[in-house]
């Protein structure tokens, strides 16, 4: 077959091309336009013609090419502006919601509190909770034969590259230590976090609790000062305004006390809570010893402070009436589902 027939029979398949489907038009433009395609085998034995017809076969497959082109993107959007094919697709159905998680009643607390600190100038302070002697005992006035020393309250984590061993620390005020040693006063913290004490487990006790303590180290800070904040606090925590401060001790206040808020005996959970008296003990406080600001590096002769600490697993399970403080620690979400109305 000549070069000129083959042309002609060319010419009279794309008239005679029809399509049904895009799939077929993809195949109609590999057959005459793709890498091994017709046009491309044309254009090679093209060159084989003589100079005399050249010019025009030339002309005419390049408009024929053009107008396969031509053909293949009209069918191609013709094939697009159809409605596609209905689907079992519902849009107008309202979505799945996943079920959203709940906020710790832990978190919840601790939330609350850190709120009502900032309100009036207290920022938060946190630091690491394995310690050394120095920042979990000797800074806080604690004594070599302290009781809290012993084995029986305090974890201890054997240190590889010294003969002193580490704590799990047993209370927060290592963070007020450190803020302390960092910082110049005025300071006005609140440290809160993850404590440990080698305490047995039951449904009133762990060995692992969360905690929040308080500092505030300026001039002239006297006890009427803590008592005012500690009002404050009792009214926008509990929403009780009355509160008593009975005389405790702590190694790192003095004078120490025990803060207590009227509770009322309304009912007969409030009698089990407060033991028939109406008092509910929240937290201890006292004033900065002198000693511990010494050996912060602060000088007592010119500054003074207060310092106050509360557990939050008791008022978690005071809010929210949990009998049992292992049900915190559990993670079941059966339990956790109970604070969604939280978030």
């Amino acid at each position: 077959m000549s070069f000129a027939e083959k042309v002609g029979e060319l010419i009279e398949e794309l008239e005679e091309a029809r399509v049904e489907t895009l799939e077929e038009v993809e195949e109609f433009r590999i057959k005459y336009l793709g890498s091994k395609g017709v046009f491309k085998s044309l254009f090679h034995e093209f060159k084989e013609v003589s100079s005399e017809e050249k010019r025009e076969f030339g002309k005419k497959l390049n408009e024929l090419k053009s107008k396969t082109e031509s053909l293949v993107s009209d069918w191609k959007s013709g094939f697009s502006e159809q409605p596609q094919e209905s689907s079992n697709l519902d849009l107008t159905r309202p979505g799945m919601l996943r079920e959203l998680g709940a906020e710790h009643p832990i978190s919840i607390i601790k939330r609350e509190i850190i709120d009502i600190f900032h309100a009036i100038g207290f920022s938060v302070a946190e630091g690491p909770e394995i310690e050394d002697d120095w920042h979990n005992f000797s800074a806080l006035n604690f004594p070599p034969e302290h009781p809290a020393r012993d084995m029986q309250d305090t974890f201890f984590v054997a240190n590889p590259n010294s003969e002193e061993d580490y704590v799990l620390r047993t209370h927060t005020s290592s963070v007020q230590v450190r803020v302390m040693e960092n910082n110049e006063p005025p300071i006005r913290v609140i440290a809160p976090g993850r404590v440990f004490r080698n305490e047995d487990i039951s449904a009133r006790s762990h060995c692992i609790f969360h905690q929040i303590e308080g500092l505030y180290i300026d001039e002239g800070v006297s006890f009427a000062d803590m008592k005012q904040t500690l009002e404050y606090f009792a009214k926008e925590f509990f929403g009780k305004s009355e509160i008593r401060l009975r005389p405790s001790y702590f190694p790192f206040t003095e004078p120490s006390a025990e803060m207590d808020v009227y509770w009322g005996l309304e009912s007969e959970v409030d009698y089990r809570m407060t033991k028939g008296t109406g008092w509910l003990e929240v937290m201890g406080c006292g004033m900065v010893d002198p000693a511990v600001l010494d050996s912060c590096g602060i000088d007592s002769e010119k500054y003074s402070g207060f310092a106050f600490g509360m557990g939050l697993e008791r008022s978690a399970m005071k809010r929210f009436r949990i009998p049992d403080i292992r049900m915190i620690f559990e993670n079941d979400a059966r339990f956790l589902k109970k604070f969604k109305s939280a978030l």
